[in-house]
C-alpha cells in the first residue's frame, strides 16, 4: 500500500473488562475501509467481474455467425459470464495478502497487538471482516455479469437461462469462490508477513504451480491437478465437469488450503514476535 491508513479506532474493554470481538471487529473494518488500496482493489474486482464478460459476449455474439462447427461445438454461454471472475481472483486475492501485510509495513500491527494482547482475535476480525465484505459486493457482481453476458448472447440465441440445471450454483458459487480467494491470500500474507513475498507466493500457488504440473508424467498430472487451489475452486462454476473434483468437493479443497493457511498463520502468530 502506498499510503498509510489514518488513525483509526482501536478496540477497547468492556464493562467487564474482557476484550469484546464486535469491537475487534468494528477496529478492523474501520482500518480496512480506510485505506485507499482496499476501495480501488474492490472496486477493479466489481469492474472486471462485470465489464470482461460484457465485452467478451458482444464479441461473441458479433463473430458467432462466421464462427467454425468446432468452434461452436466449444461453446458454453456459462464460460462467457465467468472471464471476469478470473481476473478478478487476482485483485481479490493481492487485497487479501495487504490486509494483513500493510500493517507490518507499516509498523500499525503493534498498536493492534498492543489493544488486543492475545493476538488471535485480530486474525480473526479481519478474516470475518474481509471475507463478508467480498461475499457481499461480489454477489452482486457475479449476478449482474451473468444477466449482461447472457443478455447480450440472446441476441444470437445461443445464452443459457439461470434455471438451467446447476446455473444458480455456479453463479452464486462464483462469489463464494472469489471470497475464499482473498482468505486464502490473508492467510498467505500473515504467513510471510511481507507484501511482496505474500504475493508471490499467492500468485506461485494459483497460477504458476498448475502449469508446471505439465512436467510430470501424465497419470501423475491428471491425478494431482484437480486438488491445486485453482482447479479446485474453478470446479464449483463448471456445469461440466472433465478432469475435475465434484463442484463442492472442489470448492471444499479450496476451503481447506484456505483454513491450513490461516491455521498456520494463527499458530505462527502466537509463537513469533510481532
Amino acid at each position: 500500500m502506498n499510503a498509510v491508513a489514518p488513525p483509526v479506532r482501536l478496540p477497547r474493554l468492556d464493562v467487564t473488562g474482557r476484550l469484546a470481538f464486535h469491537r475487534v471487529l468494528l477496529s478492523e473494518w474501520t482500518k480496512l475501509r480506510s485505506v485507499r488500496s482496499t476501495k480501488w482493489s474492490l472496486a477493479a474486482a466489481f469492474l472486471f467481474t462485470i465489464g470482461v464478460p460484457a465485452i467478451a459476449a458482444a464479441v461473441v455474439s458479433h463473430h458467432w455467425p462466421s464462427a467454425s462447427p468446432h468452434d461452436r461445438a466449444d461453446f458454453h454461454p456459462l464460460d462467457v459470464s465467468f472471464v471476469g471472475v478470473q481476473i478478478a481472483q487476482l485483485a481479490i486475492g493481492v487485497l487479501g495478502v495487504l490486509v494483513i501485510t500493510a500493517e507490518y509495513s507499516t509498523g500499525m500491527i503493534r498498536a493492534s497487538m498492543t489493544a488486543v494482547p492475545r493476538r488471535l482475535p485480530v486474525l480473526w476480525g479481519k478474516a470475518v471482516v474481509f471475507g463478508l465484505t467480498t461475499l457481499v459486493l461480489m454477489i452482486p457482481a457475479v449476478v449482474i455479469a451473468f444477466l449482461v453476458s447472457q443478455s447480450i448472447l440472446s441476441g444470437r440465441h445461443i445464452d443459457i437461462a439461470f434455471t438451467h440445471a446447476g446455473v444458480p450454483r455456479a453463479v452464486f458459487g462464483a462469489a463464494l469462490y472469489l471470497t475464499v480467494i482473498g482468505l486464502f491470500g490473508l492467510g498467505l500474507g500473515a504467513i510471510v508477513r511481507n507484501t511482496a513475498g505474500g504475493i508471490a507466493t499467492f500468485a506461485g500457488l494459483m497460477f504458476v504451480l498448475p502449469p508446471l504440473m505439465n512436467v510430470l508424467p501424465a497419470s501423475w498430472n491428471s491425478a494431482a491437478s484437480p486438488y491445486l487451489p485453482l482447479q479446485a475452486g474453478e470446479a464449483l462454476l463448471a456445469l461440466n465437469r472433465g478432469n475435475q473434483l465434484a463442484p463442492w468437493t472442489g470448492f471444499g479443497v479450496l476451503c481447506a488450503y484456505a483454513a491450513a493457511s490461516l491455521a498456520i498463520a494463527a499458530v505462527l502468530l502466537v509463537r513469533r514476535d510481532v
